[in-house]
């Protein structure tokens, strides 16, 4: 059984609860949810394993905090002997907007604390990440209290009507890898927002 880790970034604690940095946490929340699974507090992390068809996914929830990620993924890649290149993170991007969702190959951190800390700890930008945009409706100066404020109501609909298609392309990726799922999903991923300048998630 082909096993993968999948590890959604995000802050630990009641007061980071819903916030555009922790949307990582809540698409593997509703993986497990939609998988009848539950989180079981471990070593550097919350864990769930979740088993579709001939894949085994190991879901990660780091308790870290975000610029210490990496070795919460170091930890259980060495742990459930699983190779970077069936890696997968999730994690918040506020390069694209939001209600978005693309996935990369590869890449640099673009200035995400949590990426940056598995790269450094991983030796390497090679493994896939699946970025949620969130947006970046902040002042100058302000994208740190952006990222960790809490959605509006507007975008806590927009998330989690996408949600869904973050959980499908996750199982996609464990059965068919990460360039097929590109091809597959990542045209999917764009909203409405991408195509019109509009801010509502494509239906």
């Amino acid at each position: 059984m082909m096993k993968h880790l999948i590890a959604g970034l995000g802050n630990i604690g009641e007061e980071y609860r819903n916030t555009r940095h922790n949307v990582g946490f809540m698409v593997l929340d509703a993986a497990a949810a939609a998988s009848g699974i539950s989180f079981t507090d471990s070593r550097y992390g919350s864990v769930a394993t979740l088993r579709h068809k001939n894949a085994q996914l190991v879901l990660l929830k780091p308790s870290t905090f975000m610029n210490l990620s990496g070795n919460a993924v170091r930890y259980w890649l060495q742990k459930e002997k699983i190779t970077p290149d069936n890696l997968l993170v999730i994690t918040d991007d506020i390069a694209i907007p939001t209600g978005s969702i693309r996935l990369r190959a590869s890449g640099s951190p673009g200035g995400h604390n949590g990426l940056a800390s598995i790269s450094e700890v991983l030796g390497s930008d090679l493994y896939a990440r699946l970025r949620i945009g969130i947006g970046n409706d902040f002042p100058r100066g302000g994208q740190v209290n952006y990222v960790l404020g809490r959605w509006s109501p507007e975008e806590l609909a927009i998330i989690e009507k996408r949600i869904p298609l973050a959980v499908e392309m996750i199982l996609h990726f464990a059965l068919a890898g990460c360039e097929l799922t590109m091809t597959a999903y990542n045209k999917k991923g764009k909203t409405l927002t991408d195509v019109t300048g509009e801010t509502r998630g494509k239906d």
